[in-house]
C-alpha cells in the first residue's frame, strides 16, 4: 500500500510498499477518533479539493462528474460483499433531472453489520470515523445529493454514539449543513439505528427499514438507482467503500491502481477470526492470499492444522487448506469456487465439526429470515431440522441428497441474497466434506450431548 512519509500532505506522490496501512492509518493514534487528530492526519483534505480546489494554484473545484469518472477510473469495487464497480453505481443517478418537479438525490450508508464473522465496518467506524463522514460528503457531492443517511445496527450502540458525536463535530466545524465552505454545497448526515435484524443488510430491506416500515426486501426492478428511498434515486454504499473515497480523491485513480491486482485494485480490511494466534483486521492488498495473512496473524492457534475456512463470511462456500494460496480478491474467490464477500475470513483448525458448523449457521439464516418469500422461510426451516437430525446422529445417508435438493431449490429463487447465502456453507460442506455427513449417519453425534457430557466429567 502506500507509503506517506508526510501524513499532513496526502496527495503528494508516494512510493509503495505492500504492507503499509492506508485505511487503517490512524486507527493505533490516541484519540484517532476526534476530529482535531483526523485533521492532523491529513482528514478533510480531500474534501476541500472536491469542493473548493486548491487555493493558490488555480484549480477550480471538481465537477460532481470529475469525481464520478474519478472512481470509474480508480476501478474501485464495492466493499460490502457484491463488488460492484463504484463509479459505475454512482453514475446510474440520473444527472440531468432539474427544476421543481425533479426528485432530491439520497445517499445511504450501509453500516448493518451483521453476518457471522464480519467486523471490519464496526472497527473502522469506532476508530476512524470522520474518514467516514468525510467520504460521505464528497460522494454526495458527486451524486448531487443533499442528504445522507448513515444506517448503524442497533446493538453497536457504542457505535452509534461515536458517528454521531463524529456528525456533530462536522457540524460544528461548518463541514455540513448548508453552504459547507462557502461553496454552495449542502449536506445533511442522519444516524439511523437498526432494530438489529440481519436481513436489513439487504439494500432494499434497510430502504424499508428506514422509511419505517418493516425490513423485508423489494421486489427488483424497479432500482434504488431510479427509486430508492422513498422512491427517489439512492446510491447505498457500504461503510468501507465510502471511507476508502477520500484516499482516491488525495491520491488519484494511478496510485489506487497500484495496489490490488488489475480487475480488483485497492487495499482492503480482512478480518480474521477463529482458530488463528493474533485474530483481528488486517490491511493488505486486493489478492492477499490465506497463506500471507496466516503469516501476518502469528500462525494457526496452537499449532493445529487448518481444517477449512470462509473468504467471506457465513454466506460464502467454505474452502479448505488446499485453497490457502488463493488470491483474495473478486475474481481469485471466484475462480476457486467462493466468493470474496465481506473478506470475513472464520478459520476452523482440525478439531472442528463440518457438519455442527454449518448447522450453526443454519440456525442462524433461519431466525433471521424475514419470511417474506417461501423459497428462503420454509427451506431454512427444514435445512436446520434435518442437520440437527444429523448431528444428533439420527440421520440417514439419504437426508444428505435431500438437503441439497433443498439448497438447489432455494438458490436463485428468494427475494433476496439471503436464501442463496444459506445454500453457501451446505453445498460446499457436502462438497468437500460429503464422508463427514455420512460418517455422522453411521456412527457418532458431532457434539457431545447433555448427558454424554456429564458421565465425561464424572469419569475424570
Amino acid at each position: 500500500m502506500a507509503t506517506n512519509t508526510d501524513s499532513t500532505q496526502p496527495d503528494q506522490d508516494r512510493a509503495v510498499d505492500p504492507l503499509t496501512p492506508v485505511l487503517t492509518r490512524r486507527w493505533l493514534a490516541p484519540r484517532s477518533w476526534s476530529r482535531e487528530v483526523y485533521e492532523q492526519q491529513g482528514g478533510y483534505h480531500a474534501m476541500r479539493l472536491a469542493l473548493l480546489g486548491r487555493e493558490g494554484e488555480g484549480q477550480s473545484a471538481a465537477h460532481p462528474d470529475q469525481l464520478i469518472q474519478l472512481m470509474k477510473d480508480s476501478g474501485m469495487r464495492g466493499r460490502g460483499g457484491a463488488g460492484f464497480p463504484t463509479g459505475m453505481k454512482w453514475g446510474f443517478i440520473p444527472q440531468g433531472d432539474s427544476g421543481p418537479a425533479a426528485k432530491p438525490h439520497y445517499l445511504v450508508i450501509n453500516a448493518d453489520e451483521g453476518e457471522p464473522g464480519t467486523c471490519k465496518d464496526i472497527p473502522l467506524m469506532m476508530a476512524d470515523p470522520h474518514s467516514l463522514v468525510e467520504g460521505c460528503i464528497i460522494t454526495s457531492y458527486a451524486i448531487r445529493a443533499n442528504y445522507c443517511a448513515i444506517y448503524v445496527r442497533g446493538e453497536a450502540l457504542h457505535c452509534v454514539r461515536r458517528m454521531q458525536h463524529a456528525v456533530n463535530e462536522a457540524y460544528d466545524s461548518g463541514y455540513l449543513g448548508r453552504d459547507i465552505l462557502g461553496s454552495g454545497f449542502s449536506l445533511d448526515i442522519v444516524i439511523h439505528a437498526g432494530a438489529g435484524a440481519y436481513i436489513c443488510g439487504e439494500e432494499t430491506a434497510l430502504l424499508d427499514s428506514l422509511e419505517g416500515r418493516r425490513g423485508q426486501p423489494r421486489l427488483k426492478p424497479p432500482f434504488p438507482a431510479t427509486s430508492g428511498l422513498y422512491a427517489a434515486p439512492t446510491v447505498v454504499n457500504n461503510v468501507e467503500t465510502i471511507a476508502t473515497v477520500p484516499d482516491i480523491v488525495n491520491g488519484g485513480s494511478d496510485w489506487f491502481r497500484v495496489m490490488g491486482r488489475e480487475k480488483s485494485p485497492g487495499p482492503k480490511i480482512y478480518s480474521l477470526s477463529g482458530h488463528v494466534a493474533h485474530p483481528g483486521q488486517y490491511e493488505a492488498p486486493l489478492g492477499t492470499t490465506l497463506r500471507q495473512l496466516l503469516e501476518l496473524a502469528g500462525g494457526m492457534k496452537d499449532g493445529v492444522p487448518l481444517k477449512f475456512w470462509t473468504p467471506g463470511g457465513s454466506s460464502t462456500p467454505l474452502l479448505t487448506a488446499e485453497h490457502l494460496d488463493v488470491p483474495l480478491d473478486f475474481e481469485g474467490a471466484a475462480e476457486a469456487g467462493s466468493m470474496l464477500g465481506t473478506t470475513a475470513l472464520m478459520i476452523f483448525n482440525e478439531t472442528v465439526s463440518v457438519p455442527w458448523a454449518v448447522m450453526k449457521w443454519t440456525e442462524f439464516y433461519e431466525h433471521e429470515s424475514c419470511g417474506k418469500c417461501t423459497p428462503c422461510r420454509e427451506g431454512c426451516y427444514w435445512l436446520t431440522q434435518i442437520l440437527r437430525r444429523m448431528v444428533a446422529g439420527e440421520g440417514t445417508e439419504s437426508d444428505i441428497d435431500t438437503m441439497v435438493d433443498v439448497c438447489d431449490n432455494i438458490l436463485g429463487r428468494s427475494f433476496c441474497a439471503l436464501g442463496d447465502g444459506a445454500t453457501s456453507p451446505i453445498t460446499s460442506a457436502v462438497k468437500y466434506f460429503r464422508q463427514e455427513f455420512l460418517d455422522l449417519c453411521k456412527a457418532q453425534p458431532a457434539v457431545p450431548r447433555p448427558g454424554q457430557l456429564n458421565d465425561f466429567v464424572g469419569a475424570q
